[in-house]
């Protein structure tokens, strides 16, 4: 039981993580109902510019190692916001009313720009930043054996569910959460009403590349480095795990991409670990081919 508790402790922190890539993802595709995959590459952007940029003000500008990831967080989010207007004005809107297989391909030329503009900056080496608030905190004690997280692991845990809460709160009483359902339940009769469209899908996708940029700088900060490829692998997943769950509440896509995680920690516990992605995606593919289309569409009837 202490061994099973150490892994439910295990899937707690990447289940926050891909709970909060989630949650913004549903934001920008729950009004563009189109395939974006180029949302998991800007997650590891943020995350491969926040350790570049640390690592450059360490070593190049002698800022200590507080003041240098500091750096790193904000070139992060400020990357973050600059790519997502791009995204939004240049590539989002003008092909919006295409067919789907524009947005797809497009999003997946700018995930393998970004990628491959992070293993540029890096010149294709692996830069590691040192183990910060690795302190473990015991949860329970047992003989040989505790159930532990690290400092880190608590304060990123922290860090989403208070993002995601707030959040939350106010999209579900402000105005914007009223115009965001009102614009993705039907944008032509949104605008027949009076709200703009065009206004609304811009800070949709602004808040949904911050989240992802949030979610970088959590995952470099614990792991200490994020692959050019590991954008991919979680666009991937955060797009699955959507689909099953339905584009039309970010907090309850929050809430299954969590639970996902915890899955994937609990399997990597017991079960062979290269076999986990495989059996997760068929997992994923099964639930979206059962429930997930036919859910969608009962609730916007």
């Amino acid at each position: 039981m202490l061994y099973f508790f150490q892994q439910v402790l295990n899937g707690l922190h990447s289940g926050a993580l891909y709970a909060l890539l989630a949650f913004g993802y549903v934001l920008t595709n729950g009004i563009l109902h189109r395939t974006n995959l180029a949302y998991g590459a800007l997650f590891a952007f943020c995350g491969q510019t926040m350790i570049l940029t640390a690592a450059f003000s360490y070593q190049a500008l002698w800022l200590t190692l507080f003041a240098a990831v500091a750096v790193g967080i904000v070139a992060a989010f400020l990357y973050a916001a600059l790519i997502s207007q791009i995204l939004s004005r240049s590539i989002f809107e003008p092909l919006a009313d295409r067919t789907p297989n524009a947005i797809v391909v497009t999003t997946l030329g700018i995930l393998l720009l970004l990628s491959e503009a992070s293993r540029i900056a890096a010149d294709t080496h692996d830069l590691w930043l040192p183990p910060m608030l690795a302190q473990p905190i015991i949860f329970a004690k047992g003989t040989n054996f505790n159930a532990t997280l690290t400092l880190i692991q608590l304060l990123d845990c922290g860090v989403v569910v208070a993002t995601i809460g707030l959040a939350a709160w106010a999209f579900a009483r402000s105005s914007f959460g009223r115009r965001w359902r009102a614009v993705s339940d039907d944008s032509k009769a949104a605008a027949m009403c009076g709200v703009d469209v065009r206004a609304v899908f811009r800070h949709a996708v602004l808040a949904g590349g911050l989240c992802a940029a949030l979610a970088g700088v959590l995952a470099g900060l614990y792991y200490g480095n994020i692959s050019f490829g590991s954008g991919l692998v979680y666009g991937l997943k955060i797009l699955f795990v959507t689909a099953v769950g339905g584009y039309l509440s970010p907090l309850r896509a929050a809430l299954g991409a969590a639970a996902f995680g915890m899955a994937e920690s609990l399997w990597a516990g017991y079960f062979p670990v290269e076999w986990r992605d495989a059996w997760m995606y068929l997992f994923l593919v099964a639930m979206l081919v059962l429930i997930g289309a036919g859910r969608d569409q009962s609730k916007i009837a």
